[in-house]
């Protein structure tokens, strides 16, 4: 697949509107192999067989032998382009937008520098960053190494973080007293996490090594959950959805930190009143532990950006104006015959989210595992969001790799199969068939450059859905 698409330019390398470059095509494209939609289907197709297979020996495997087959499937997506999103190359012109250009991606636009020779490649010029302070800043000390060497910085990142979540769900398993080769093959060969996090260098995999550190630093006798409240702090600096797992946290009882098993049994009233007082403190020096580190990262949001820190949030709130066309909403009020998705419809996901957080909030605080409740949380959020992007279902894999709970594992993988289905033309008679879209190009004016924006599958502006293709 990575071979394939480094040989020519085609749908699945987004950022071809910009050239083709050797440097964006990678040292695979001396192959010449080519790819077609058939040929990718069949090869995700066979990639999700071969995941499921190994799933179920894993445990029978040795771990070495799991991490070694990682690895290699990360160098390959690591020499090939960048699949299926430009999402990096925003990412790069953010950094180059804020340290080459001197303008603050929180308040400008990639657009406000056309000149730039990140602007050719980019999906979204007229977008504010909706990234964290901490990943943007990192971001800026890779603007110097020039376009493709800040793609390749990225690209190394993504398969380095990844590898580093990998690793850690698989210790966070072995402590909690279950398969670390289970939780590493589920974690590590996703095909979702290959092909389209690793594959299209995306930052999510910064925010899956901050959870799957939470996660290690949680399990075992000798938890640290101080610590892991500073590490998904860290992941809000990254994307603020790490704070979604926050709370799971702060409000989790000691023993479901550290043990696989059930509630411990009941004391007597005396000693029961201690162990609550007890349980109130640590939940206390974890709430303080957590406030500390959002503090930390607003500090440096504020060192870095000034006023602006928290402009990401706005950008946030900007990307849910989007109604990406394959999101459950989305799919669910086509099938129900509604035009577009209303936002009343779009209410009433949330309003199902807002249930589920608050019932997994409280089981949490009465003594349920909170990496379960944390998980089921996460896959409502994603169910519910009309802003769906497939590479977002990776972050309930390292929560359904550590717990015991076979339904979040099933749910997780169900998500996981959607995800790559509405990539391929077999689900194209059942997803949003193209009759039900309005089919357009838009064109925006930028003076002294001429350039298309286009995207792919999205419902925006008052619920008027565009198809844009390359």
């Amino acid at each position: 697949m990575s071979a394939g698409a480094a040989s020519a330019p085609s749908q699945y390398v987004p950022a071809r509107s910009g050239g083709w470059p050797a440097w964006l095509a990678g040292p695979l494209r001396g192959l010449s192999i080519g790819i077609s939609a058939g040929g990718f289907q069949t090869l995700m197709l066979v990639m999700c067989a071969g995941y499921g297979l190994v799933l179920l020996v894993a445990r029978r495997l040795p771990a070495w032998t799991l991490l070694a087959a990682i690895v290699a499937a990360d160098a390959i997506l690591l020499l090939g382009p960048p699949l299926l999103s430009q999402d990096v190359f925003g990412y790069l012109a953010f950094a180059r937008l804020g340290a080459l250009h001197g303008l603050d991606p929180y308040t400008h636009f990639a657009a406000e520098a056309p000149t730039d020779p990140a602007f050719g490649f980019i999906g979204w010029p007229f977008q504010h960053s909706p990234y964290g302070p901490l990943f943007t800043l990192l971001s800026y000390a890779l603007a110097p190494l020039g376009l493709a060497g800040g793609l390749w910085a990225f690209k190394a990142i993504a398969v380095v973080s990844s590898l580093a979540a990998v690793v850690l769900s698989g210790r966070a398993a072995e402590r909690l007293g279950r398969s670390s080769s289970w939780a590493i093959a589920f974690v590590g060969l996703n095909p979702v996490l290959l092909v389209f996090a690793i594959g299209g260098a995306h930052n999510d995999t910064l925010l899956l090594a901050a959870l799957a550190l939470a996660l290690m630093l949680t399990a075992g006798a000798s938890e640290r959950s101080g610590a892991a409240a500073g590490a998904l702090a860290a992941g809000v600096g990254i994307k603020v959805t790490a704070g979604l797992v926050l709370p799971f946290l702060v409000l989790a009882s000691p023993h479901t930190r550290t043990l696989k098993g059930t509630p411990q049994r009941a004391h007597p009233t005396g000693h029961t009143l201690k162990g609550a007082g007890r349980q109130a403190g640590e939940r206390g020096r974890v709430l303080l532990a957590a406030c500390g580190g959002l503090l930390a990262v607003a500090l440096v949001g504020v060192l870095g950006f000034g006023t602006h820190a928290l402009g990401f949030l706005s950008a946030v709130g900007e990307q849910q104006q989007l109604v990406a066309t394959h999101s459950i909403p989305a799919e669910t009020a086509r099938l129900a015959g509604l035009s577009g998705t209303p936002s009343w419809w779009r209410h009433l996901y949330v309003g199902g989210f807002i249930v589920v957080l608050a019932y997994a909030l409280w089981r949490t605080a009465r003594g349920a595992d909170w990496r379960v409740a944390a998980g089921w949380s996460t896959i409502a959020l994603l169910a519910s969001t009309a802003w769906l992007l497939p590479w977002y279902a990776i972050w309930v894999l390292p929560l359904a790799a550590v717990s015991g709970d076979r339904r979040l594992r099933a749910a997780t993988l169900l998500l996981c199969a959607y995800a790559v289905l509405i990539h391929l033309p077999l689900a194209a008679p059942l997803l949003s068939p193209a009759s039900r879209h309005v089919v357009a190009h838009l064109h925006v004016a930028v003076p002294g450059v001429r350039h298309r924006v286009e995207l792919a599958g999205f419902q925006m502006l008052r619920d008027v859905q565009l198809d844009l293709r390359w």
